[in-house]
C-alpha cells in the first residue's frame, strides 16, 4: 500500500468532520437570527445590517426573501444543507421578523413548515401546532 491510499472509511470519516462543521456553523447562524428581537416598527439601520450579514450565509438578503417563492427559498435551504431542525429554526426566524411593519413572511414559514411535515416521514406535534399556528396569523 502507497501513502497515497486513502480508504473508504477515511474519506467517510472526513466528509462526516465536514458535514459537522457545516452543521455547527449554520446552527451559530440560525442561534444568532433567532436572538435579534423585532417589534412590530420598522427595523432600524443597525437591526437591518444585523439580518442581513446573518441572511447572506445562506446566499440570501432581505429583498430575496420578498423575492423568492415558496418553493425556491426551501430548494436553496435544502441546497445549503440545512437538516430538518435547522428548517424549522429558519422558519420560526422568519415568523419572528414578519413582526417588523414591512415584512411579511409568514407564508414562507408556513410552507417550510409543511415541507418538513411532510418530507420528514416523521409526525411532529410541535411542527403541527406551529402550522396551526401560521395559518391563523
Amino acid at each position: 500500500m502507497t501513502t497515497e491510499y486513502i480508504s473508504n472509511k477515511t474519506i467517510r470519516m472526513l466528509n462526516k468532520g465536514l458535514r459537522d462543521e457545516e452543521s455547527i456553523r449554520i446552527d451559530n447562524v440560525l442561534k444568532t437570527l433567532r436572538a435579534l428581537d423585532f417589534v412590530p416598527q420598522p427595523l432600524t439601520d443597525d437591526k437591518k445590517f444585523e439580518v442581513e450579514n446573518q441572511l447572506k450565509e445562506f446566499g440570501l438578503h432581505i429583498e430575496s426573501l420578498v423575492e423568492y417563492q415558496n418553493e425556491e427559498l426551501i430548494r436553496l435551504l435544502v441546497r445549503c444543507h440545512l437538516d430538518f431542525n435547522q428548517l424549522e429554526q429558519f422558519a420560526d426566524f422568519l415568523m419572528e421578523f414578519s413582526k417588523v411593519e414591512t415584512y411579511n413572511f409568514k407564508n414562507k414559514a408556513l410552507a417550510l413548515y409543511q415541507y418538513i411535515q411532510n418530507e420528514s416521514n416523521v409526525f411532529s406535534f410541535g411542527i403541527n401546532t406551529k402550522i396551526a399556528s401560521a395559518k391563523n396569523q
